[in-house]
């Protein structure tokens, strides 16, 4: 009876939003000699007007104005803004032409009237910008009425009025994931081309061209065991590199890759320091896996690798062969971004990268920290609405920020965001400390020195890299590694292998590898023989160290790179195999889930005699589904040491993940890993386990796997007070392992992601602990709806015949609005037509459940809030004795 309490208060908790009603809001405003404003014509949705501004909300002191409806019929869906020398705005079509109009006056709106065709013979444009007396335009053009590339559109009859196309370079794109923005480079001599994962070059460099690209041709999907292609066949035919950030010339003839391993991006920006910054895109057919990858805000530098690959192939940000995010953001679609340079803003608004969310409607305000040579950085929602399908983005000559939504031929709109409080808008920089702009400026200045010898020979290069492989900052190892790829074997191929330094040896040893192992999905058709001599002496390096003494960071670099060698080279003789599992086995299982991730992988693979047992053991004492996902997902092809209590487990945990949620394709990799792990059972096992292997799951829903650990238990009605006190002096000598229990059996990890595990349906708690006290804490899990956090805020859709639902949206697409009204359940969606919607409001209650901590005792409680605000740091000092 006390489960069922439980159980009805969490479903009322979870169902709440669905019964408010929508309160009615209509937006108000004046032009002169001007239409009335769009956002005062019509309900929220129905009509064919962009959404008004009573549905969307900005910062204190921020004014958002809606100043021209786009007539859809005529001048489409708007994705694409830049600006003129002049500071007229022109904006493009996802489907077709260019248009240019000036900003109105402050409180005036447009008017079809005020917009102008432009006369080049151009459509499809994703990205543009006025540079070196020319629009240079990207294109992706859909309905390939013309090629995919990068066209220069020029004045040719000194009309004001760019009218002459001119095609740069074609590119093998018209889908999704295209040719996307382009910008400026730093040293204003150059330009950038963002483009996705399906965006290929169609001519590169001409045969006998020495390639200057910062980043050397040496990539590959580079994983161990067979890597699981997306369940519904999204790009299993796009390999490695992924997306690219490339570098070109006015005149296009020289195109090099700057940076790559991207999903999707679609824009950037290049701040004051002269550094790139990109918002990439997720798989939302992921969630709730551990290959998740959020979307993320990236530092993009030269030879850069980001670690995108497709299916369940893409790289967790503790691979040493790729770069991590400088900010995961979460669950959505990126478009447009810009920073806030020359905007009427208070000065952290100038300085903030705005980056647009396409799919939940944000507009976030990232705020960078030099941080060595790269940057951390923290979010805010600046502007959020629903639906709000933000495109692009740019500041005005006025001051001003534009933004439009449009795209997938959804209404479209333009938007004008202003300044009207009191704060001073004048001025260039934040202020920092001395020290802290020395130091950031000379990590800066060394990753440049080191970046200066990507994509050439350079007889100054090794001696001036090596010494900073050991660097304590990554970006500044990376770069060094990058130099030394360019240069001759001959000069540091000996070297590498006789470094004493762990760090620098490993970095060197992956460039090696990178350098003298191809990766079989790269290979060249024939008769290719992997260099053994290279594969030996680079394990022989390997094995001479003691991994107990190892840090963890090391730990992980020395276990991937182990992974890159045998994959790349194949395995060694049985000796060394056995060498390699003596090596690391006595480490496994780890303490921590990346090296767990690492350790299982590798030794299931080389077929290790306790990999079975132990990865096994690690799958049920794994808190949440991420990490025992990963765990069969290393030891599907195992074939050793499985006795039969083991299959019996194997097979049983299949039966428990039947009734785990994830994206679309969660089902299918469960599906791949179940029929993996059986083609590893012998004849006799198979029919041993036959009634098992045969048995189905007995399905159950998210609610009913919540809280079997509290059967039995009376619910005490918390309040913030008692728990406050409580904590203010009870977080010392806190449980680390009961608090990680507690995080797991309250079910925080259905919606919440923390580390590399949980979902994506509410806010990332890994770093609660630097923005929350825990009396804070506590006021956020006990009333939820006191303060939503904007990004995971649901909304409340009205319709015509009176029905109301509350959800959050997932994707739109013409008249078509994608729902997913079920949190714990990232796959469940329902679709609504606009022309069926009433109105549609920002829910005032939160999904959370407000009786989350009923049915913990205080201690349980203390020892949650202690695990969230340590990051799960076990060292934390709220754990000391």
């Amino acid at each position: 009876m006390k489960r069922l309490l439980f159980t009805s208060l969490l479903l009322s908790a979870l169902t709440l939003p669905c019964s408010l009603m929508a309160q009615d809001a209509k937006a108000k405003g004046k032009g002169k000699a001007k239409p009335k404003r769009p956002d005062a014509v019509g309900p929220a949705i129905g009509a064919n007007v962009a959404t008004p501004v009573s549905n969307i909300k900005t910062l204190k002191d921020f004014k958002v104005e809606l100043i021209y409806s786009v007539p859809g019929g005529e001048q489409g869906s708007w994705v694409n803004l830049t600006t003129d020398d002049a500071g007229r705005i022109y904006v493009s079509d996802q489907y077709g032409m260019l248009y240019r109009f000036k900003a109105p006056a402050a409180g005036q709106t447009l008017s079809a009237g005020d917009i102008e065709k432009v006369p080049a013979d151009i459509r499809g444009v994703n990205g543009m910008l006025f540079a070196f007396g020319a629009l240079y335009v990207g294109v992706n053009d859909y309905e390939k009425k013309i090629p995919s590339g990068v066209y220069r559109i020029t004045d040719s009859n000194s009309d004001d009025m760019p009218d002459k196309v001119e095609m740069l370079r074609e590119f093998d794109a018209g889908s999704d994931h295209g040719v996307h923005a382009i910008l400026k480079t730093p040293d204003g001599k150059g330009l950038y081309l963002i483009s996705g994962n399906n965006a290929v070059l169609k001519e590169g460099p001409k045969a006998g061209t020495p390639d200057s690209s910062p980043v050397a041709k040496l990539w590959g999907d580079d994983h161990l065991l067979p890597r699981m292609p997306d369940g519904r066949g999204h790009n299993r035919h796009v390999m490695a590199p992924g997306g690219i950030v490339y570098r070109f010339t006015p005149d296009g003839k020289t195109f090099e890759i700057f940076a790559s391993g991207f999903r999707n991006i679609y824009d950037g920006g290049v701040n004051r320091a002269g550094e790139l910054f990109v918002y990439d895109a997720d798989m939302e057919y992921d969630f709730n896996t551990s290959w998740y990858r959020p979307t993320r805000i990236n530092h993009v530098v030269s030879g850069a690798e980001f670690g995108w690959r497709n299916g369940a192939g893409k790289y967790p940000e503790f691979y040493i062969d790729n770069l991590p995010a400088t900010l995961n953001i979460g669950p959505g679609s990126p478009t447009g971004c810009t920073f806030g340079y020359g905007a009427k803003f208070p000065l952290k608004y100038q300085e903030a990268f705005y980056a647009l969310d396409w799919s939940w409607g944000k507009i976030y305000a990232v705020h960078l920290t030099p941080n060595g040579s790269t940057y951390t950085a923290t979010k805010e929602e600046f502007v959020t609405g629903g639906p709000l399908p933000v495109s692009d983005a740019i500041i005005g000559k006025d001051g001003a920020m534009y933004f439009t939504i449009g795209g997938r031929r959804v209404q479209s709109g333009l938007y004008r965001v202003s300044y009207v409080g009191s704060e001073k808008t004048e001025g260039t920089m934040i202020a920092r400390t001395g020290s802290e702009e020395a130091y950031a400026e000379a990590g800066r200045t060394l990753r440049h020195q080191l970046e200066a010898f990507h994509g050439k020979q350079d007889p100054k290069a090794v001696a001036t890299a090596w010494p900073h492989l050991s660097s304590t900052d990554r970006y500044v190892r990376a770069a060094a590694r990058t130099a030394l790829e360019h240069q001759p074997l001959a000069e540091w191929q000996d070297k590498a292998l006789a470094e004493t330094n762990v760090t620098a040896q490993l970095e060197a040893l992956l460039a090696l590898t990178r350098r003298t192992g191809v990766c079989p999905t790269h290979r060249p058709e024939g008769s290719y023989q992997p260099d053994s001599k290279s594969r030996d002496a680079i394990l022989a390096a390997l094995l001479k160290h003691d991994f107990a003494k190892l840090t963890p960071e090391q730990r992980l670099g020395y276990v991937r790179l182990i992974e890159i060698v045998l994959h790349r080279f194949g395995n060694p003789d049985d000796a060394t195999v056995a060498a390699i599992i003596a090596k690391l086995d006595p480490a496994y299982p780890a303490d921590n889930f990346e090296l767990n991730w690492l350790l299982t992988e590798t030794l299931a693979y080389l077929q290790a005699p306790s990999a079975a047992a132990k990865g096994m053991a690690l799958i049920a004492a794994a808190e949440s589904q991420e990490p025992q996902m990963e765990y069969a997902r290393s030891l599907r092809f195992l074939k050793a040491g499985w006795t039969p209590e083991l299959r019996t487990q194997q097979l049983e945990w299949f039966l428990k993940a039947a009734n785990y949620k994830g994206g679309s394709s969660f089902d299918k990799f469960l599906e791949f890993i179940r029929n993996d792990s059986l083609s590893t059972f012998t004849d006799a096992e198979k029919t041993q386990f036959a009634e098992l292997i045969a048995k189905k799951p007995e399905r159950k829903s998210a609610i009913e796997n919540v809280g079997a650990m509290f059967a039995g238990r009376t619910p005490t009605m918390w309040t913030l007070d008692e728990l406050s006190a409580a904590a203010k002096n009870g977080m010392k000598g806190r449980s680390f392992d009961n608090g990680r229990k507690m995080f797991s059996a309250a079910a925080c990890y259905t919606c919440h992601r923390f580390g590399n595990a949980g979902g994506m349906t509410g806010p990332d708690l890994t770093g609660a602990g630097g923005r929350y006290s825990p009396h804070d804490l506590l006021d956020q899990i006990i009333n939820p709806s006191k303060e939503i956090n904007e990004q995971f805020a649901p909304i409340v859709v009205t319709k015509n015949d009176g029905s109301i639902m509350s959800g959050v949206v997932v994707n739109l697409s013409g008249d078509g609005v994608t729902l997913n009204t079920d949190l714990t359940d990232p796959n469940q969606r329902v679709n609504v037509d606009r022309k069926e919607v009433k109105s549609i409001e920002l829910s005032k209650v939160s999904p959370m459940p407000p009786m989350l901590l009923a049915m913990l005792k205080k201690d349980e409680i203390l020892d949650l809030l202690a695990y969230v605000l340590s990051g799960g740091n076990k060292e934390h000092a709220m754990f000391g004795k």
